[in-house]
């Protein structure tokens, strides 16, 4: 197998806030291995633009250091990071003065693709999109690149597209969701869409309950105070579970296009009904042998914000009425690991006397660690004694499929970050989208901090509260388990 790598357009991206923790970790290293595989063109260039007073020189000791730090050693490549730090520039700017805007005005380029990532807080983004526009430095063909949170509530979603769209088009606007860059993720559609196996049976005929899990090792520890502002449901449900939810449940699009896609993602999430408190549950870890729990780090004794919630969501639609959607996500708990599991229906009559030994067809989609997809299926169990039943997967490895390939295949950020610049939105929210999710999302929050609902507690490297156990044996299921 070869890998296509096809080139972009040459671009000019300026990262706001090019110092800052994300562009360290993520955008510049990504940058750096898109160069490596040879999807950057020569003329292209990135230009760094933060408050902190930096020479082009200093900027480019910083983004070496990044790269060593966040790109594998076998991935270092002396003269290749070397061409790539010629491509880098810094302008020391101010987000809501005119410091530093001519300067970067003068560094913009004709006959390229102009691209602007806010790795900013939102409160600068109208700030930054305005300066754009008085310097003349963003054009009708110009892109800029959010990162979430999109809003904390309906009312800050709907100001934050207000803020926007008086500078820039929707066409123009691409909403980040890292989750939905996952190779995996987009391999959701492919088996979806692309394959005749699995789309007869994709609906409530043959599909029991679908379990979407997101489960952290890490604490909040370090950022507890942001955190607690926040918590599980809006950090995580609102948009990356949300969109996880999506591209289960939604119909087959027209065509793989922005728009049709997303269309028919909107049409999930204003589908999803109300969530009743009997389907809700909340929690927070415990203190640990060795480290605090999440009290001590969100530094508020009284915080009732939850670090897990895992809730029961029914989609009010002709295909998948009936079929329970199980989400669950969480700080501190037993493994890294995100999954989406398919569970079908037991065949409408048993003819084998092994009844006991029979397990469920399941579909687990692994986002994280280890991406990949396995089909559960019955087989009889070798040997003689009889028809005994016994499960088995069927696994594909994404790094057992691709071999080689499979190192070079691009993470969230990179993937995106090129779809930016060849103009694809289809991995990216619309607004209408956002503030659909958030429609929904609102009322539970304003639930159960109007019952005033105080979440469970639940120790550290468990599965979460005791109470989400009950969620699913109520209904006579079980969690899978939560495992690397």
């Amino acid at each position: 197998m070869v890998s296509r790598v096809i080139p972009v357009d040459a671009f000019d991206l300026v990262i706001f806030g090019g110092t800052g923790d994300l562009a360290k970790r993520k955008i510049l290293p990504g940058l750096y291995r898109r160069f490596l595989a040879g999807q950057m063109t020569e003329n292209s260039r990135i230009i760094g633009a933060a408050r902190a007073d930096l020479t082009d020189a200093a900027f480019r000791t910083l983004v070496g250091e990044a790269i060593a730090e966040f790109v594998p050693k076998d991935r270092q490549d002396k003269k290749a990071i070397a061409d790539f730090l010629d491509k880098i520039a810094y302008v020391s700017i101010d987000a809501t003065g005119e410091g530093g805007w001519a300067k970067l005005q003068g560094l913009m380029r004709d006959n390229v693709v102009r691209a602007f990532y806010f790795s900013v807080a939102p409160s600068l983004f109208g700030d930054i999109a305005e300066r754009l526009h008085l310097h003349g430095i963003a054009d009708a063909w110009s892109r800029i690149v959010v990162e979430k949170p999109f809003g904390r509530d309906l009312d800050s979603a709907r100001a934050l597209n207000a803020v926007l769209a008086k500078h820039f088009t929707e066409a123009q606007i691409y909403r980040i969701d890292h989750y939905l860059g996952k190779e995996t993720v987009q391999n959701l559609m492919a088996v979806r869409f692309a394959n005749i196996l699995f789309e007869p049976l994709w609906k409530a005929e043959y599909i029991d309950h679908v379990q979407i899990t997101v489960a952290e090792t890490v604490s909040v520890d370090g950022r507890g105070a942001y955190y607690d502002k926040s918590g599980a449901m809006r950090d995580m449900v609102q948009n990356h579970m949300m969109q996880l939810l999506c591209l289960i449940a939604m119909e087959p699009p027209y065509h793989f296009d922005p728009d049709a896609v997303r269309d028919e993602k909107l049409k999930v999430i204003r589908a999803l009904k109300p969530v009743s408190p009997e389907h809700i549950v909340r929690g927070q870890y415990n203190a640990g042998k060795d480290e605090g729990g999440y009290i001590e780090h969100s530094e508020n004794p009284a915080s009732k914000t939850e670090s897990y919630i895992a809730l029961k969501v029914n989609v009010s639609n002709w295909r998948w009425q009936g079929v329970p959607f199980y989400l669950r996500t969480g700080k501190r708990l037993r493994a890294r690991a995100s999954e989406i599991a398919i569970t079908f229906k037991q065949p409408p009559h048993a003819i084998f006397d092994d009844a006991k030994g029979w397990h469920e067809n399941v579909l687990v989609i692994r986002l994280q660690p280890n991406e990949g997809m396995n089909l559960m299926v019955m087989i009889k169990e070798p040997g003689p004694g009889g028809m005994r039943l016994m499960q088995v997967p069927l696994d594909m490895s994404f790094a057992d499929a691709l071999g080689d390939e499979a190192e070079d295949v691009p993470d969230a950020y990179e993937r995106l970050i090129m779809d930016v610049i060849r103009g694809n939105q289809t991995l990216f929210m619309r607004g209408d989208e956002v503030e659909a999710a958030w429609a929904w999302t609102d009322p539970i929050i304003q639930g159960w901090e109007a019952r005033g609902d105080k979440p469970q507690g639940y120790d550290p490297g468990s599965s979460g509260p005791e109470d989400a156990l009950m969620l699913m044996h109520r209904d006579g299921r079980r969690w899978r388990e939560i495992k690397e």
